[in-house]
């Protein structure tokens, strides 16, 4: 048996063999208005560092992060760190109003924070209205030095990033939509790495190009920033080998077409394998019913071989809009790969258990003898789950009044199941208005430190048919089960062995999900929809999980800039 001062002696070596080979990485993110020009058209939009998409914030595992934050727009703002665990430190996790308060016109904040147990692809993105739709950027965490990946080492690693395009001001194109208790008006095109592509008008030269040197293996990191659509992503006459998503590895999962919801990350291999020439890659919303009406264009970039002197590149075939059988076979074919550094295995026993409706609902229209919404029966659209239309405070956030014990910013009677029990699925319930009147809530739901939660999230017909992309800040979960209809807990199989952990998942139009995940990380962490209208509409909620039973298991104090309401 080795003595206790060996094993204290290679403690210490290990301690500064990894401190050694982390740094601190310091930035600044300069937000302010870009005027830019996409579809023929001059347009103003808030940026950073004068990039759209912004700057990609490169990292290592082990690494601490500064990261300045100087508001020159005339909006306020929050940044959001997709995916990044903060451990005990939601006072850096950016959604407004939850962990913090906006930064203010003029005002600065600074984000600190550190990388730990993570790698791959994640992405940052304002966390405050719209301005998403042109506020992110890549996040890529590389292993610490030492350290390779559970995959053959690629040539080269390019970020791939889809997004969407206005003509008009997105801000006041969401303020319209709830001014009137309505839907924002759908993006006028959808972008690759900020490009629409040559299939709109007047965007022959708009569109992103990838060179590729034949034999070589490229690592596409692919982000989907699109505000409301889940996209097929295609690339003609080649395939991809998914190895991590949302920063977590997976066993390698060969096939030619990508899904990828609103607000997932995933790292894909592509071997530049087929002969010199030209080719198109293409997105296509993917709608999951023919009920929606679908009229949108796609965008498009090119893949060019070195030395191919081809003018035409091959366009790839994508399943039509309504393909739930492609989605789903994607989906189910990804599970964990148990034998990464950062595996956890799926706790076995649950302490707290939720089923939580989602979808759509009805708000009266404020004021009495208002009439402006203009919504059904006069009223406004809103989201909810279980009935419940989440609605923060903007006197103090969340998370303020948590540590400091002030009342009457939010309550902790989140209900645990719907209010009413009813056939969820059946699309005859789309317009029963009985079950379409949801409320206001501040209401979060407290969870004790270290215990296991599982979520049962069943989509809803109410108002519409749609595939909810559910994230959860602070946590990675395990998706240990999915289907159709109505969640049966008699016939649902789950997955206990090596479900796929992620921060973000596609709930099935028409259908369910079960995640599961330990409340090992102390602070208020939002969970909601990431089709970005659903948001201040409300399909949302804030997780409160205790400190556990030591300081190293509590909340950080608060930063001394933090910004005030």
């Amino acid at each position: 048996m080795a003595s206790p001062t060996f094993l204290l002696g290679c403690a210490l070596l290990f301690l500064v063999s990894s401190c050694a080979s982390a740094a601190i990485v310091e930035e600044t993110f300069h937000v302010a208005n870009l005027t830019i020009e996409r579809l023929c058209i001059q347009k103003t939009i808030v940026a950073i560092n004068g990039s759209y998409p912004g700057p990609v914030l490169r990292v290592r595992e082990g690494d601490s992060v500064i990261l300045h934050v100087v508001n020159d727009s005339p909006y306020d703002l929050t940044i959001h760190w997709h995916g990044l665990i903060q451990f005990r430190n939601s006072w850096a996790d950016g959604p407004d109003y939850v962990t913090q308060c906006p930064i203010k016109p003029g005002n600065t904040y600074i984000y600190r924070f550190n990388v730990t147990s993570q790698e791959g692809t994640l992405w940052w993105h304002a966390h405050i209205s719209y301005l998403r739709a042109t506020v992110h950027g890549a996040i890529i965490i590389r292993p610490r030095k030492g350290r390779t990946y559970p995959f053959p080492k690629p040539d080269k690693e390019v970020p791939i990033i889809f997004g969407e395009w206005w003509y008009s001001n997105v801000e006041d194109i969401v303020n319209e939509g709830q001014a009137y208790g309505v839907p924002p008006n759908l993006s006028d095109a959808f972008t690759i790495n900020g490009q629409p592509g040559d299939l709109y008008n007047c965007s022959a030269n708009s569109m992103y190009k990838l060179q590729v040197k034949q034999g070589k293996t490229y690592l596409l990191r692919l982000v989907n920033a699109v505000m409301q659509s889940i996209l097929f992503f295609k690339m003609a006459n080649h395939s991809f080998t998914v190895v991590a998503v949302d920063a977590s590895y997976v066993n390698p999962y060969t096939t030619d077409i990508i899904t990828i919801t609103p607000g997932q990350t995933m790292d894909v291999l592509l071997k530049a394998d087929q002969p010199i020439g030209s080719y198109y890659m293409r997105t296509k919303v993917y709608q999951g019913s023919d009920l929606i009406a679908f009229s949108r264009q796609n965008s498009t970039a090119v893949i060019e071989y070195i030395g191919s002197k081809s003018t035409t590149p091959i366009m790839p075939i994508l399943p039509d809009h309504s393909a739930n059988d492609t989605a789903h076979r994607f989906f189910t074919n990804l599970t964990g790969l148990t034998t990464a550094p950062f595996w956890h295995p799926v706790p076995q026993q649950v302490d707290e258990r939720l089923l939580i409706t989602l979808g759509l609902g009805l708000l009266p229209c404020e004021g009495q003898g208002n009439t402006s919404c203009l919504g059904p029966n006069g009223q406004r659209i809103a989201a909810s789950m279980n009935n419940r239309s989440f609605e923060p405070s903007k006197e103090l956030s969340i998370l303020e009044a948590y540590y400091y014990n002030v009342s009457d910013i939010y309550t902790t009677d989140f209900p645990i199941e719907p209010p009413v029990k009813f056939d969820y699925s059946n699309e005859s319930n789309t317009f029963n208005f009985a079950l379409l009147p949801t409320v206001r809530s501040h209401g979060v739901r407290q969870i004790k430190y270290n215990s296991t939660v599982e979520i049962i999230f069943q989509n809803t017909a109410f108002g519409s048919v749609e595939n909810h992309p559910m994230h959860l800040h602070g946590h990675d979960f395990h998706v240990i089960a999915l289907g159709y209809g109505n969640y049966n807990p008699a016939t649902a199989r789950f997955n206990l062995v090596n479900p796929q952990l992620q921060n973000t998942v596609a709930v099935p139009i028409g259908g369910w999900t079960v995640i599961r995940f330990r409340a090992n990380n102390p602070g208020v962490w939002f969970i909601h929809c990431h089709l970005e209208v659903h948001v201040p509409w409300g399909l949302a909620t804030a997780f409160i999980v205790e400190n556990g039973p030591t300081p190293e298991t509590s909340l950080i104090a608060p930063p001394q800039d933090l910004p005030k309401c």
